[in-house]
């Protein structure tokens, strides 16, 4: 057979594509995940445009995260984040991080159900604590127990970060390993592809 009458493979990054069509694709998890480190490097992958709602927020408002939360309040934070992440989605296709707390809100959630998939970076809570430590510019995490707080925080928004469409466990493993086994098993979820038959053993154990 010569090379020409050989069938071209598709690759993973080309398939997701295809399916994806105009959804985007939509990270969500707990601060400290890594949702805007591993959407970056997929979306370099994807060839698709990356965008941190963070960033957008505080381009819109025309101050940082922090000091809208101490000028306005985090509802009020919250209300301009759904109108972010609303203006973003409408965009066309884009690989979205957000922040804790978005997928909180139905409206949200409904709204990224409609145009795009949405993925759960599930951290433990030692991870995460380890990671939110570096930065002090978490406005959550301003109170005489940060790590009391993780725990309420986890508490409360796992349940609801479980209704994602995927759930890939973040964990101190590098970078590239997490983003492609979030490439392989969106693309078994897009496509309908055999992902890998058996987890990593930190994989088993993190999701556990």
């Amino acid at each position: 057979m010569s090379d020409a009458a050989l069938p071209i493979q598709a690759s993973p990054e080309a398939d997701i594509l295809s399916a994806l069509g105009a959804r985007s694709i939509v990270l969500v998890g707990m601060m400290g995940v890594g949702k805007s480190t591993i959407g970056r490097r997929m979306a370099i992958r994807l060839k698709l445009p990356f965008v941190d709602a963070d960033t957008e927020i505080e381009a819109a408002a025309g101050m940082t995260i922090p000091e809208i939360f101490e000028r306005h309040g985090e509802p009020h934070f919250r209300d301009g984040e759904a109108r972010v992440i609303a203006r973003l989605l409408d965009g066309g296709p884009v690989v979205l991080a957000t922040g804790g707390g978005a997928f909180m809100r139905e409206e949200t959630r409904t709204r990224i159900a409609a145009k795009a998939i949405s993925i759960w970076l599930r951290a433990d809570h030692d991870v995460i604590m380890r990671r939110v430590r570096r930065r002090a510019d978490r406005p959550l995490l301003q109170t005489a127990d940060p790590e009391g707080t993780v725990t309420r925080l986890l508490t409360e928004r796992e349940p609801i970060y479980g209704k994602a469409d995927l759930t890939i466990a973040s964990r101190d493993v590098p970078h590239d390993r997490i983003v492609d086994e979030t490439i392989e098993t969106l693309r078994a979820h897009l496509c309908g592809q055999a992902a890998a038959s058996e987890p990593p053993a930190d994989v088993a154990s993190a999701v556990r």
